[in-house]
């Protein structure tokens, strides 16, 4: 079922700015913070010389510049996510879909690769494997999709044949061809399942609730 919604409803759901989720998503874990604390570091190296070489008449620029690039850690969770929103927001039509989970695999996917030396002092090259979930869904319709996620402990509730809504988005007002597919709600397990956490769900649930009022 593909009920079509105002595109209101569509930058309602998919917000211009950040939710805490999506902040959390792109916060993300210690390694990354590190990784954007240098980034910090090395952009105020680099504005004070710049502010030093150009002397004086740089100097508020520079400082501006230099206190953006130290607090580059806490702003760039909210300017990644913002961004990543934006290629959502930009479609011009969205329906509320309703399906089914057609299957659910497991599958390894490759995150990073290193290098380190053996016993024998041999170059080795270890993989940073992790594990994800694939969830197949679709309708009547024909319409098929696979949504992934990292593995969690509590996705081993999800199986065939269990109800899955979400959003579907596409620039076709008769969604003939669909461009994009948000992260998914498994009602029966009040779950979300997706790569990145697109929807505001506190609205996405309100949403529901009225279309089940006018649609059962």
């Amino acid at each position: 079922m593909l009920i079509p919604l105002r595109k209101e409803a569509l930058n309602d759901m998919i917000p211009a700015i950040a939710t805490g989720t999506q902040y959390k998503y792109y916060w993300a874990n210690l390694s990354t913070l590190l990784k954007n604390l240098f980034i910090s570091l090395i952009g105020v190296l680099i504005f004070w010389l710049l502010g030093v070489l150009f002397g004086k008449g740089a100097e508020g620029i520079s400082l501006i510049l230099t206190v953006s690039a130290g607090l580059y850690w806490l702003w760039s969770p909210v300017y990644w996510a913002s961004v990543r929103n934006g290629k959502y927001r930009k479609y011009n039509y969205v329906g509320f879909w309703r399906g089914r989970v057609l299957d659910v695999y497991i599958t390894e996917e490759l995150v990073n690769e290193s290098s380190a030396l053996d016993k024998l002092g041999k170059v080795i090259i270890v993989e940073n494997l992790q594990k994800k979930i694939n969830v197949e869904i679709g309708d009547k319709s024909g319409f098929r999709a696979t949504i992934t996620s990292p593995l969690q402990r509590i996705h081993k509730v999800i199986n065939r044949g269990q109800a899955v809504e979400g959003l579907l988005l596409s620039n076709d007002p008769d969604f003939l061809r669909i461009s994009k597919v948000t992260d998914i709600y498994i009602p029966r397990h009040k779950l979300w399942v997706g790569e990145y956490p697109y929807i505001r769900r506190d609205i996405f649930l309100d949403v529901r609730k009225e279309l089940a009022k006018i649609y059962g």
